[in-house]
């Protein structure tokens, strides 16, 4: 199986570095793409690649009146979609000693896990009912597979991620309907440009697209970007818990909100 395979795909966060680079992946593989990202400019300039099988839209993906909006509008001009990858995705670090992170952990936990089965909810039906394989992929990271000092929200937002695709997949098995779970490690994006950190195994978008979405044709449920970060993060949960933690409090901390560094957080607020 082949990336061209999908002719019909729904691609979030795609002004992000990983989703832009799907989102040229699969229009150049002749795909008619739904853009969704919150940067209007970078997703117009996209469809600049095929006018006729692109569509910008700007929802906030955790809300899940909006993603129905989103799905109602892109079937009722193409059908169900082939593939949906809920990609978008935000990170930052958190330090539960500080109030005002609490509103950062809740809008991550928002964007990151929440709002991944409010992309999946409005297509799902209308995939099953193709009776013909179609794929849900979800961008989760090798960062749910244990806490890191600093960056609880992001750990915990990934992690949580994984357990519901988990579910998701299981749920699934009766149908045509395939659930992926893709877990990168460093890839240069925006996300990972502030880091201060050792960044082990960093893999540029377009390499990570190309290698995922040929994963995914294959019909791999768990896809690691690069595979061999996922042998060293692997390795390392195998030491003590002590002696791992030590390791890790030895690495600079992701930039929390407001810091240096720090990636903006769409729509976060001060509320708690």
């Amino acid at each position: 199986m082949s990336v061209s395979m999908f002719r019909n795909a729904v691609v979030t966060g795609a002004c992000g570095g990983l989703g832009q680079a799907l989102a040229r992946e699969l229009i150049s593989a002749g795909a008619r793409v739904a853009l969704v990202g919150l940067n209007r400019p970078v997703l117009e300039a996209m469809v600049q690649q095929n006018p006729e099988g692109c569509v910008v839209y700007q929802p906030d993906v955790s809300n899940v009146r909006a993603m129905q909006s989103v799905a109602l509008d892109w079937m009722g001009r193409w059908g169900a979609p082939d593939i949906v990858i809920a990609n978008a995705g935000v990170a930052g670090g958190f330090d539960t000693s500080r109030l005002e992170d609490f509103a950062v952990m809740r809008r991550m936990l928002e964007i990151n896990l929440f709002g991944v089965a409010a992309t999946f909810h409005p297509f799902l039906d209308a995939m099953r009912a193709q009776g013909q394989r179609t794929a849900l992929v979800g961008v989760s990271s090798v960062a749910g597979w244990r806490g890191m000092p600093g960056n609880g929200a992001y750990c915990a937002s990934k992690a949580g991620l994984t357990a519901y695709l988990q579910s998701l997949r299981a749920e699934m098995r009766s149908t045509a309907v395939t659930v992926h779970t893709v877990s990168p490690g460093y890839l240069r994006t925006p996300l990972t440009a502030g880091n201060r950190f050792a960044m082990p195994g960093l893999m540029e978008p377009d390499d990570a697209a190309r290698r995922l979405l040929r994963a995914v044709a294959r019909g791999r449920e768990h896809i690691v970007l690069p595979r061999r970060i996922g042998w060293l993060v692997r390795s390392l949960n195998l030491l003590p818990a002590r002696l791992h933690d030590q390791i890790l409090l030895g690495q600079p901390r992701k930039p929390r909100s407001g810091d240096v560094g720090a990636t903006p957080i769409p729509g976060l607020t001060d509320s708690d």
